[in-house]
């Protein structure tokens, strides 16, 4: 497969020539204008980010979008579909909420909110693939029914994937709670009762009352009852809970590539990562640890494969590491001479099985250009 052009501009700004300017100057380099956005319903699929997690993307970003998508004619929504665990994304009402909170509203945004699953996350569509775990996907309605799909994704570390960039927003965040079920469903996690203190926490956080306190103290969880999201990993401060590192954690990967595959069938789509704020962990948690790498940039395809390939490169080419980086605690794990920085922080994880898997059922290239603007 050809390489595909992903673009990029650094944070370097001057009088007159500010951010907002440099990220449409971006997409506009990138090609966003050949879409034909006349009256057609634009999904922005963007992450509103648990509250009192500050590291998500501004809404700022978000409504320049949002402005140059109306300005072609364009009919945009930003969505997200609901969560698994508990939280305030979990239905609706709350998403909603937690999402006014963070600055996206319909007065910020200029455009309207919606959450893509419905009240309870059971609004969906199912989109056929029939590909190697998933023969019919589980997407959100609003998502599924969208003319044209734009992701904005922040792009950081994650436990379970090594990563998060446009694959997991679009795959995995656009899945009903179903579709969630069914991602997360090979990746469920296990208490390690030597660190167990029984404080009681996952038990409190559990969505599903899948997890209780023995006759010792120790949490024990029902896996009949239990759907791999990975709340009770969140929560736990004692590094009892923890996801099962074997070859679910890939089988879910794939699962996520497959999905965003299914989401951005037979549309136009294109995909903006920020890399900045590259906190080691998911937005999905109410709190953001330092960055494991400074802030790079943005980047902009219609590859979302070459996309965050681009990215993962970029920040492994970073030198500089922020005071009191987690990066510092961890194994120092080296690909081609340079350190891998997702690898080193959740050296259980593979981040390139995602990216494989997503070349192989033809959602992007591995190859790229890059760009600079």
């Amino acid at each position: 497969m050809a390489g595909s052009k992903v673009y990029f501009t650094d944070f370097k700004t001057k009088p007159g020539y500010n951010m907002l300017d440099k990220l449409e100057n971006l997409v506009k380099k990138a090609g966003i204008e050949t879409i034909d956005f006349k009256n057609k319903f634009v999904a922005i699929k963007v992450h509103f980010g648990e509250p009192g997690n500050l590291a998500y993307i501004r809404p700022n970003y978000v409504a320049r979008i949002v402005k140059l998508i109306k300005d072609l004619g364009g009919k945009p929504f930003v969505t997200d579909a609901n969560t698994l665990y508990t939280g305030r994304r979990s239905n609706a009402v709350d998403h909603l909420q937690a999402a006014y909170e963070n600055g996206f509203n319909p007065l910020t945004l200029g455009c309207h909110v919606i959450i893509a699953d419905g009240l309870k996350g059971t609004e969906y569509r199912e989109i056929e693939v029939n590909l190697k775990h998933t023969q019919k996907a589980k997407i959100g309605s609003a998502i599924a029914d969208a003319d044209i799909v734009i992701s904005m994704n922040h792009f950081k570390g994650h436990e379970m994937t090594g990563f998060g960039g446009a694959i997991k927003n679009i795959g995995m965040g656009s899945g009903s709670r179903g579709g969630k079920l069914f991602m997360h469903s090979s990746s469920k996690p296990v208490i390690k009762t030597s660190k167990c203190v029984g404080c009681g926490m996952c038990v409190k956080s559990c969505a599903q009352l899948a997890i209780a306190l023995n006759e010792k103290k120790k949490a024990v969880i029902d896996y009949e009852k239990c759907v791999g999201c990975g709340q009770c990993v969140a929560v736990c401060q004692f590094e009892a809970a923890t996801v099962r590192w074997d070859e679910a954690a890939s089988i879910a990967s794939e699962k996520i590539a497959e999905y965003a595959y299914a989401v951005l069938k037979d549309k136009p789509n294109f995909h903006i990562n920020f890399i900045m704020n590259i906190s080691p962990d998911c937005d999905c948690w109410s709190h953001n640890d330092i960055p494991i790498a400074p802030d790079i940039g943005i980047a902009a395809s219609f590859d979302p494969v070459a996309l965050d390939k681009a990215c993962v490169d970029l920040v492994n080419s970073s030198t500089f590491t922020p005071a009191g980086c987690v990066l510092e605690k961890a194994k120092h794990i080296e690909v081609d001479g340079k350190i891998d920085r997702f690898k080193s922080i959740h050296p259980d994880t593979d981040w390139q099985v995602a990216l494989k898997h997503a070349q192989e059922i033809g959602l992007g290239s591995l190859e790229y250009e890059l760009v600079k603007v």
